[in-house]
């Protein structure tokens, strides 16, 4: 009626036959479209997300997609940004409308709102990875992530304790409950989640060694125990004298806790445990236990995880290759190594010039 052009074909989907319509201002420009719509629709590339919104597809995405093809703590933090980001502020639009300006100004939303830019490149990460599986199954022509700049986070800040405050630590732990586990993460790297996950199954004191087999993970406020984090991160790691020791003298408190308490116990073989046998809260440990410990021994606040920092540093700084260094924290490459540590490298090649010296002399 309005003096344009229209063309119609079908198109065959899983939903059955459906009828596709396309508009134009002249014959030429609607028969355009209809040959390229054609070439599609022989090629196999049908574009049709229907009334599919991105909340919908989403969680379509990752139970029809993602489950049982990622480790279950991937799965887990996925889930979380898809639940408390993604959804909330993109779910109802559909999907077949979704833009790069939808998306660009969501990521400025985040950040706006206090989100860090490591968590928002996150949730770039998932977003992108969801949509190119949208446009493989030809549900839409492009992935519109593709021109969407993310946020660059800052490199990581890291603070290791050095020598005299790390000795300072671990007197301040002796006869601490979880002395051995300061222990361990001083001088294993091993990360939280890890260490909360080990079983006395995993450790060979014998031989002084301690295997990685698994990772405490958090879903939906519940507390599991999941796959590592790499297949790097699967490790054996050997102990000092020290974490022998150490661990000798838990499992004698753990076993007169466990007869203390008879059937009240919840045995699961876990080395690292509440008072009756379960998992451990991080943040309990956090606040109850790590936070006092710092205080204690006259130590600014640093995370947990700066203990494993510790660890590489202290490592490093006594010229240990890199390589071991890399292997025993578990790192998907030497280069992760070499990058978050790249603060310690100039001291080595001091050491290393200095061993040059002596050889040519």
């Amino acid at each position: 009626k309005n003096g344009g052009w229209m063309a119609q074909y079908a198109v065959y989907t899983a939903e059955g036959r459906k009828r596709k319509t396309l508009y134009g201002k002249t014959r030429q420009e609607v028969a355009t479209k209809l040959a390229r719509a054609l070439s599609d629709r022989e090629g196999g590339l049908i574009f049709d997300a229907g009334n599919q919104s991105v909340g919908e597809y989403m969680d379509r995405w990752l139970n029809d997609s993602l489950r049982d093809t990622v480790r279950q703590s991937t799965l887990v933090r996925y889930e979380q940004l898809v639940r408390l980001h993604i959804s909330p502020a993109l779910g109802r639009i559909a999907l077949k409308s979704l833009s790069a300006a939808h998306v660009q100004g969501f990521y400025r939303d985040r950040l706006d709102s206090g989100l860090s830019p490591a968590t928002v490149q996150k949730i770039h990460a998932v977003l992108h990875k969801a949509l190119d599986q949208a446009a493989s199954w030809s549900l839409v022509p492009r992935n519109p992530t593709e021109s969407v700049k993310a946020p660059r986070p800052a490199p990581e800040e890291i603070r290791p304790l050095n020598r005299e405050q790390a000795k300072a630590l671990l007197e301040m732990a002796r006869r601490e409950r979880f002395e051995a586990l300061y222990v361990l993460a001083v001088t294993t790297g091993l990360r939280q989640g890890e260490l909360l996950g080990l079983k006395w199954e995993d450790v060979d004191l014998e031989n002084s060694l301690i295997r990685v087999r698994r990772t405490l993970i958090r879903n939906r406020g519940r507390l599991l125990l999941g796959e590592p984090k790499t297949k790097r991160s699967r490790r054996t790691v050997r102990l000092t004298e020290a974490a022998v020791q150490a661990l000798k003298e838990h499992l004698a408190r753990q076993i007169e806790q466990m007869e203390r308490l008879g059937d009240l116990y919840e045995d699961q073989g876990l080395i690292f445990a509440t008072q009756r046998g379960t998992l451990v809260n991080p943040t309990n440990l956090r606040k109850r236990s790590f936070a006092p410990l710092l205080e204690k021994a006259g130590l600014l606040p640093i995370r947990f995880h700066d203990l494993r920092h510790t660890c590489a540093t202290l490592l490093l700084s006594r010229n240990v290759n890199p390589k071991i260094v890399s292997e025993m924290l578990g790192h998907a490459t030497i280069a992760i190594t070499l990058d978050t540590y790249s603060h310690v490298l100039p001291t080595m090649q001091d050491s290393a010039t200095r061993a040059l010296e002596d050889a040519l002399r």
